[in-house]
């Protein structure tokens, strides 16, 4: 792989086409500020079966890149630009009506917050009936029948009375699993869960983690899983990509990514995860400052105002997506952890800057 390669491959076999390709994915919104390139340049492949973890802070670009994917957002004030391949087929320009026959029979889509994606005054049981009804074209008993099938799939307790409750009468857990339920009831080829736990306690967290994960191998599946936490796709993702300032600044396979990262702001977001035999009056540590303005982005790197190892050629120049040593792992970073080669000298001729060598990230 080239050092200015910009596309990136998960890793697939041979004989297998992606399910899902995004080429050189654009999203941006006219303000009144000015255009917020919300999602700049993302590319991705994705084969069935398989999940790729996307990571990153609040307003790094996560959920307009999973609508962006799906085309939920609005027409008007967003310019979208780039390349959408599912399943072998181009959708970047489908029409809405031309969508409505991909989301929830082929593309399904596990919210945040299921109390949004919920209709408070319509029962559970119609919520769920609803798409099958529109998608599989059968009557509401047998469209009945297969959602207490689903229901108890995703250990809904006593599933036909919760077929009549509405959403409020609810917990925040039992919610989500109504969500994934809809997500999966016209047994769709790629799931989409943005941060489906954001709202639920730590051990009902791992629960519908856990079924989510249970549920894609057990229906071949490929997951797209957005977070905020390292700590949540560590082992539950074959891939993990992570996002900052509407980019993916480093992409590898789970494992080289924990034992190699190569991104200061990779490092940044593992150092800042809770450590379970730390003391506890240890604080936990913070990334220093906020993400970028992305109507007037730095030049140069977009993490360098946040970053300890920025030189000046951090400040000026926008590193590329270059390849590490070990097979699928990418990272934009020009003083990456544990160094690397020197950069071409028509570089360092030009800035007259050398790279920074230092171990320690986090300023005192």
């Amino acid at each position: 792989m080239s050092t200015t390669q910009t596309y990136m491959h998960v890793s697939q076999s041979s004989d297998s086409a992606p399910l899902l390709e995004v080429r050189d994915l654009k999203t941006h919104f006219e303000t009144g500020r000015g255009r917020v390139k919300a999602v700049d340049g993302v590319s991705f492949s994705l084969n069935k079966g398989r999940t790729i973890g996307i990571v990153g802070e609040s307003g790094s670009g996560k959920t307009v890149l999973s609508r962006s994917v799906m085309r939920m957002l609005p027409r008007h004030g967003v310019i979208n630009d780039g390349q959408l391949i599912f399943d072998g087929q181009d959708i970047s320009d489908y029409t809405d009506e031309q969508m409505r026959r991909i989301w929830g029979a082929q593309i399904g889509l596990v919210s945040q917050d299921p109390m949004t994606s919920l209709n408070p005054v319509v029962r559970i049981g119609r919520q769920i009936t609803e798409s099958v009804r529109l998608h599989l074209k059968i009557d509401k008993g047998q469209a009945n029948e297969m959602a207490i099938s689903i229901l108890k799939s995703v250990a809904m307790p006593e599933p036909e009375r919760r077929m009549r409750s509405y959403p409020h009468e609810l917990s925040g857990g039992l919610r989500q699993r109504v969500t994934i339920a809809m997500a999966l009831a016209c047994g769709p080829k790629l799931i989409i869960a943005d941060e489906p736990t954001t709202a639920l306690d730590v051990t009902v967290q791992a629960q519908i983690l856990d079924l989510l994960g249970s549920l894609q191998r057990e229906r071949n599946m490929a997951m797209i899983l957005i977070t905020h936490d390292l700590g949540v796709v560590s082992d539950r993702c074959d891939e993990i990509a992570v996002m900052y300032a509407g980019k993916i600044v480093e992409r590898a396979p789970t494992k080289y990514l924990f034992s190699n990262m190569k991104m200061r702001y990779t490092q940044a977001l593992f150092e800042s995860i809770p450590k379970l035999n730390a003391p506890s009056n240890v604080p936990l540590r913070a990334i220093e400052g906020r993400p970028p303005d992305l109507v007037n982005p730095p030049l140069g790197c977009s993490f360098a105002p946040r970053c300890a190892y920025a030189d000046e050629r951090c400040h000026t120049l926008e590193p590329p997506l270059m390849a590490a040593e070990t097979p699928g792992h990418v990272f934009a970073c020009w003083n990456p952890v544990g160094g690397m080669p020197p950069p071409p000298a028509h570089m360092v001729e030009r800035l007259g800057v050398k790279p920074v060598r230092e171990e320690k990230f986090f300023k005192s």
